[in-house]
């Protein structure tokens, strides 16, 4: 039940953060391997990428991959999430007094993180395909140009084999490791100090938000570089081999970023990326805890274990 609950608390927040992640999509493939002032600036801002995509594509452009995207959130955060439960449940990362070890917390949220970042890589890789594709005006990165999710899948295994709905799932252990582990740990130290300083329980809303707006900060910050190398190694074109046009590898694209756009362009669309996560995070652990106290209430009996697994979460 905690892999059904926290699939279905992702996809409520999948629906609001969407839209940012297609504009942080597009903003990290704007003037990919290109010096800054060598390319023409579509996206000012994460304001004026927000107007021209809803001027240009219309205002379901802002929604474009979502269906891939809510897939992605029922494997990843639905994996990632319950596995996470099941580690705290058995007690493995938990010390005498009840709190996580530290070390325990970034270890296990890495680990489950790239469990499901890694099985859930095609729906990854769809959700970035259709994101990036846009009007000619605005178009950004290669253009893949697939009719829908299900024609992208079948046209991509087709073409490619079944090896290829998993192409780019190696430039993803990075970021899902990074952005799982800092994550968890961000939001769960960040709510023991608050607590601790007398600002707000534990349990409160406050809490929550605050705790997912901080982790948003620290992810955003640790996980861009990665999510911006993946997003170029899951959009890149491919030649009649089926190889990269641009990357042959999580080290080249890194190599060939560096070289051209500096550090800076690793951190493209980071405004995007942080207004993504943040109230991502908030919306999925309000959905989680609504979704727990229905479960609940539709099930007295199992009232006991779920209030002991959720005590066991908030140590």
């Amino acid at each position: 039940m905690e892999f059904a609950i926290g699939a279905v608390a992702a996809c409520g927040a999948c629906f609001f953060s969407n839209p940012m992640d297609v504009l942080k999509t597009r903003m990290q493939l704007q003037g990919e391997l290109k010096a800054r002032g060598h390319y023409t600036l579509i996206y000012k801002n994460i304001i004026h990428a927000g107007i021209a995509v809803a001027k240009n594509d219309g205002i379901l452009g802002l929604q474009k991959g979502l269906v891939p995207a809510l897939g992605y959130q029922v494997v990843m955060n639905g994996i990632r999430f319950g596995l996470y439960q099941k580690i705290l449940d058995s007690e493995i990362i938990t010390r005498a007094d009840g709190s996580v070890s530290t070390m325990g917390c970034i270890a296990a949220g890495a680990g489950v993180g790239v469990v499901g970042g890694f099985i859930g890589s095609p729906l990854y890789l769809v959700k970035t395909h259709l994101q990036s594709q846009a009007a000619e005006s605005i178009a950004v990165g290669h253009q893949h140009k697939h009719q829908g999710f299900m024609p992208a899948l079948w046209g991509i295994a087709k073409k490619e084999g079944i090896r290829g709905l998993w192409r780019g799932a190696v430039s993803s252990i990075p970021r899902v490791g990074v952005g799982s582990a800092s994550q968890l740990f961000t939001y769960s130290k960040s709510k023991d100090w608050l607590e601790q300083y007398g600002f707000y329980a534990r349990d409160s809303w406050q809490s929550t938000f605050f705790g997912a707006m901080a982790s948003g900060l620290v992810i955003a910050s640790c996980m861009s570089p990665f999510d911006v190398i993946a997003t170029r190694i899951y959009n890149q074109g491919l030649d009649t081999q089926g190889r990269g046009l641009l990357y042959k590898g999580i080290t080249d694209c890194i190599l060939k970023t560096l070289k051209t756009e500096g550090v800076w362009g690793f951190y493209k669309g980071w405004t995007a990326i942080y207004l993504r996560i943040g109230p991502h995070s908030f919306l999925n652990l309000i959905f989680w805890d609504l979704l727990q106290s229905l479960y609940i209430n539709v099930h007295p009996c199992l009232h006991h274990q779920i209030y002991k697994n959720a005590s066991t979460r908030k140590k």
